[in-house]
C-alpha cells in the first residue's frame, strides 16, 4: 500500500509558524492571509489526524507530534529547495552586487545563505555605506540592488518592510533624561534617524546636545550601553544590551521607517531579479509583529 503524500505547501506553512511563533506573523511572512495560514494548518492536522498545536494565550504553540513533524517537514523543504536549486543553478550565473548600511546586514545572513545554496554560480558582493550614499550608488548602475531606509528627499524604491523607531539606552545604565538629552546620533547625512530624532525632539519642546556621533550602530552603541546617551534605532537593531524606552520616559513618539529596495535604472539580471525577489520574501514580516 503506497503511503500518502504530504503537501510540501502546508509543510512550510507549518515551519513559518514555528519560525515566527505566531499565525499573524507566518501570514505576512508567506503572503497569505491569517485565515489561509490557519485553514492550512487544519488540513495538515486533518490529514494526518493528529493534533499539532494547542493555544498559549495569544501565542501558538507546537505539540509533541507538532514537534515531531516539525523536525521532518525541515528536511523535506531543505531537500525540496537543494533540488530546486540544483536545477535552477544550471540556468543562473554572473555576477551581483549589493549595497546595503552596515546596521541592516544582520537582517541578511539567512537570505546570503539561502541565495548561495540556490544560486552558487552567481558571484555575490556586498558594499556597506550610508543610505543615501547607496541610493547615488545605484541610481549611478555602480550596484544592481540597494537596501536602504528610504529617504525623505528621494523616496524611489519599492518599499520592502516597516518598522517602528524607538528611543533606546542600555539595559543597566541610561542618561537622565532631563534637557539637554545627551544623544549618540549618526554622522550628518548618514541616514534619516539623526533628522528624525532632532525634529521629533524640536516639535516636542525639548533640548538636546549631541554626546556622540558615528557612521554606524557599532560605533554608538558603546556609549549608549554604558549609560552616557540615547540612541534612536528600529525595533530590529535592538540587542540583549539596549532597551527600549516607553512613552512613561517623557521622550516623544518617534514615526515608522520604510526599507526599500532600489535597483539599477538599466534591466535587471536574472541574479539580481532572483536576489531581489528573495530579500522581499524574507523581510517581508515586521519584527514586531506577535
Amino acid at each position: 500500500m503506497r503511503a500518502p503524500t504530504l503537501d510540501l505547501a502546508l509543510l512550510r506553512t507549518l515551519v513559518a509558524i514555528a519560525d515566527t511563533g505566531s499565525v499573524t506573523a507566518a501570514a505576512k511572512r508567506l503572503s497569505y492571509t491569517q485565515s489561509t495560514v490557519s485553514m492550512q494548518l487544519q488540513r495538515l492536522e486533518a490529514h494526518l489526524e493528529l493534533s499539532l498545536h494547542e493555544r498559549d494565550g495569544r501565542r501558538l504553540r507546537f505539540t509533541p507530534d507538532g514537534e515531531r513533524l516539525l523536525t521532518h517537514a525541515r528536511r523535506l523543504l531543505a531537500l525540496n529547495d537543494e533540488a530546486w536549486g540544483d536545477m535552477q543553478a544550471q540556468q543562473v550565473t554572473g555576477d551581483l552586487t549589493l549595497g546595503i548600511p552596515e546596521d541592516y546586514a544582520s537582517l541578511l545572513p539567512s537570505v546570503f545563505a539561502y541565495f548561495h545554496q540556490l544560486y552558487p554560480a552567481v558571484g555575490l558582493k556586498v558594499i556597506c555605506g550610508t543610505s543615501a550614499h547607496l541610493v547615488e550608488q545605484v541610481k549611478a548602475a555602480e550596484l544592481d540592488l540597494a537596501l536602504v531606509t528610504r529617504q525623505r528627499n528621494s523616496p524611489g524604491g519599492d518599499v520592502i518592510r516597516r518598522e517602528p523607531l524607538v528611543w533606546a539606552v542600555g539595559v543597566n545604565q541610561q542618561p537622565l533624561l532631563s534637557d539637554p538629552i545627551p544623544l549618540a546620533l549618526y554622522s550628518p547625512g548618514a541616514d534619516v534617524f539623526r533628522e528624525v530624532a532632532e525634529q521629533a525632539l524640536q516639535g516636542a519642546g525639548r533640548n538636546w546636545r549631541v554626546a556622540y556621533t558615528s557612521q554606524s550602530m557599532a560605533g554608538l552603541a558603546p556609549i549608549v550601553i554604558a549609560g552616557l546617551a540615547v540612541v534612536v534605532v528600529t525595533r530590529s537593531m535592538l540587542t540583549p544590551s539596549l532597551r527600549p524606552l516607553d512613552e512613561s520616559s517623557g521622550l516623544p513618539a518617534l514615526p515608522m521607517i520604510e526599507l526599500a529596495l532600489h535597483r539599477a535604472p538599466h534591466r535587471p539580471s536574472e541574479p539580481a531579479r532572483r536576489l531581489g525577489e528573495l530579500i522581499r520574501e524574507q523581510l517581508a514580516a515586521p519584527s514586531e509583529a506577535v
